[in-house]
């Protein structure tokens, strides 16, 4: 075999790989469009009539995990949400974070409190300055470099409404950041408004 014959079958296996990838995510996808279908789980119209259904543990294997915890804390007895993640930002900074919740009583509870945290990401331009936030550019004087984030004082306004609402901190004089354990559940998110 030469050279050539052995990039085309390391090719060939990367592009076997891709479609392999590319069918999971189409497989799921067309799962979750079904009626009744919701987050990998086959949702019944009689909860309390169905067991919980079977989930592919190699596809939901952090709901596989969660799952085999509910039944450690009565707050998690009717069951839990949970955001992960873990990545590299573009500064080379890692970030790694696990948060969870019971749903136990959560229906039940005034959830008015928390319509100030969502409210700070209801504007495009805070969408814009905490993706340049996390891209790296944490200088009050390089962000209003940005023209998409208007003059200088619309850029401290948000920077006041995303620093009340726990999305960002001053890192220093000037400098602003979004805090590590803000991270994931900002970009979690933004992956649960996907359509």
């Amino acid at each position: 075999m030469d050279e050539s014959d052995d990039e085309m079958r390391r090719a060939l296996e990367a592009l076997t790989q891709r479609v392999s990838r590319l069918e999971s995510a189409t497989e799921c996808r067309v799962r979750e469009e079904q009626p009744g279908h919701q987050g990998g789980q086959h949702r019944s119209a009689h909860p309390e009539r169905s067991e919980a259904s079977a989930v592919d543990e190699e596809q939901y294997w952090a709901l596989t995990g969660l799952r085999s915890r509910l039944g450690d804390h009565p707050a998690t007895a009717e069951g839990a949400v949970m955001l992960i993640g873990s990545m590299t930002l573009p500064g080379g900074a890692p970030v790694a974070w696990q948060q969870s919740a019971g749903t136990t009583g959560m229906l039940e509870t005034d959830w008015s409190d928390r319509a100030a945290e969502f409210a700070a990401l209801g504007h495009p331009v805070r969408l814009e300055l905490l993706r340049h936030l996390l891209s790296g550019v944490h200088a009050t004087a390089e962000l209003a470099e940005v023209a998409a984030l208007g003059t200088t004082g619309q850029l401290h306004h948000h920077l006041r409404q995303l620093v009340a609402a726990g999305w960002v901190r001053q890192s220093g004089r000037g400098s602003y950041e979004v805090p590590a354990a803000r991270v994931v559940p900002l970009l979690a998110s933004l992956a649960g408004a996907q359509r």
